[in-house]
């Protein structure tokens, strides 16, 4: 099992960064500042919470006057890039949760902290609170930061106003209304970095989850211009395209699947909670044309209330000739996870193709 995100936080991490502290800040007392950190809710807390709890043990040694703080913490950061931290990005994300916390009513200072801390560590959720007390103020800022020659900078513009960015607060005026994000993911589209590429297809599939009809008219406005925008408008479709809009799959030359048979599918009757349910079937193409598939499987997992939530798993995508066949096998772990606990009773394995079901099966969950 892989070792939980939490652990970040060890002797390998502290001692290394004490040390800097040490250096960077007057009055800064190690021994004090690690027993705070290993209070009697540490080995309880997860990574977000240690995060906050690391930023909380820190602002006491920081300066009182804000400006002042964020200049030290940007002297840190510059002495961590030459230290045997360099390589840490993930774990100092508290430091952008100080100006978050502690610079919502000083504006012009936090931005010019927030644009030299994303280039270490990423700021996408720090932003988030500006976005909403200032919000013409920060999306001119971020409009601006599309163009800055940092691509952290650049990506940061697009992933701070996702409208539903995993881990962190959504933007409920962005869910209704993205009209202002969309300024940012046109200029970003045809960006030098994938990285900055890829956040602006997570964006649109954010947006796509409450404005399909606007994604998919951008993408019809992107899909043929570059090789990268096809690549943002593809992965920005995922969720439209799980969800088998008909739209979204023609769009990518997904048709109806004609005369495409599904033989030879076999699924357990059961499978025991920690084991893999093994799977396979064969598709065959029976017409005379070539036929572009996308291929899928959903599982129909049991809810703790008794309802049932159907989550969509790609096989593949293929181009299948006239009179050929393909054979799948698949497993689908029943192992239990932070982000899915199974529940023991009847639960069906579904194939799909080109949005389509083809085939269901029902099988028994027991532990």
């Amino acid at each position: 099992m892989a070792e939980p995100l939490k652990n970040l936080y060890n002797v390998h991490f502290f001692e290394p960064f004490c040390a800097l502290l040490e250096a960077v800040l007057r009055g800064f007392d190690r021994d004090e500042f690690m027993g705070n950190i290993h209070d009697e809710q540490w080995e309880d807390r997860e990574l977000k919470d240690r995060m906050k709890h690391i930023r909380q043990s820190l602002t006491p040694y920081l300066s009182d006057d804000f400006e002042h703080a964020t200049a030290e913490i940007i002297q840190l950061i510059q002495q961590i890039e030459k230290s045997l931290l360099a390589s840490c990005r993930l774990e100092f994300m508290f430091l952008p949760d100080y100006v978050a916390k502690h610079g919502i009513e000083n504006f012009e200072v936090s931005v010019h902290a927030l644009e030299r801390i994303t280039q270490f560590t990423s700021c996408e959720f720090a932003v988030r609170p500006f976005i909403k007390k200032y919000e013409d103020r920060m999306m001119e800022q971020m409009l601006k930061w599309t163009t800055h020659k940092n691509h952290h900078v650049r990506r940061l513009a697009s992933e701070g106003c996702r409208p539903r960015l995993p881990w962190a607060a959504a933007l409920p005026r962005f869910k209704s209304d993205p009209g202002p994000i969309l300024p940012i993911l046109e200029n970003l589209k045809n960006d030098t970095s994938e990285y900055v590429r890829r956040s602006v297809a997570n964006n649109l599939n954010d947006i796509s989850k409450d404005h399909p009809d606007l994604v998919l008219s951008i993408s019809k406005q992107w899909i043929g211009k570059s090789a990268q925008t096809d690549r943002i408008v593809k992965h920005a479709g995922r969720t439209l395209l799980k969800k088998g809009d008909v739209r979204a799959l023609e769009l990518f030359g997904f048709h109806s699947p004609k005369e495409i048979e599904l033989a030879e599918f076999e699924c357990p009757e059961s499978v025991m909670i920690g084991n893999g349910l093994n799977f396979s079937f064969r598709l065959i193409n029976n017409g005379t044309d070539l036929q572009k598939l996308r291929i899928e499987y959903g599982v129909d997992y049991l809810k703790s209330k008794g309802s049932l939530n159907r989550k969509i798993f790609q096989v593949s995508e293929m181009e299948l000739e006239p009179g050929k066949s393909a054979t799948f096998k698949r497993i689908r772990s029943f192992q239990n996870m932070t982000t899915r606990t199974h529940y023991p009773g009847e639960h069906s394995l579904a194939i799909l193709v080109n949005g389509r079901e083809l085939a269901k099966s029902v099988f028994m969950v027991s532990g």
